[in-house]
């Protein structure tokens, strides 16, 4: 069974959500996209990305999705105020 989830971290730069991509890549049995901003206005405090989708894959376990908790826990308190 794949799940995806939707992770959105407001005003976070470009370079920020793709050091997380690239974290969460090397979690076994986990795919990350990069979300393009929707907006219609150029907002220069908002960031040029929405936010991520991660995927579990079907040979993803517990250990997986807890590492990736751990690893969006950790970004979350650093970036976001």
């Amino acid at each position: 069974m794949e799940t995806r989830e939707k992770i959105e971290f407001a005003g976070l730069p470009l370079a920020v959500y793709r050091e997380i991509a690239a974290h969460l890549r090397q979690v076994e049995g986990v795919e990350v996209r990069l979300i393009p901003q929707t907006s219609q206005e150029f907002d220069y405090n908002q960031s040029q990305i929405n936010g991520l989708w991660i995927e579990y894959t079907p040979n993803s376990g517990a250990q997986s999705r807890q590492r990736v908790q751990q690893i969006l826990t950790y970004y979350g308190s650093r970036y976001v105020a």
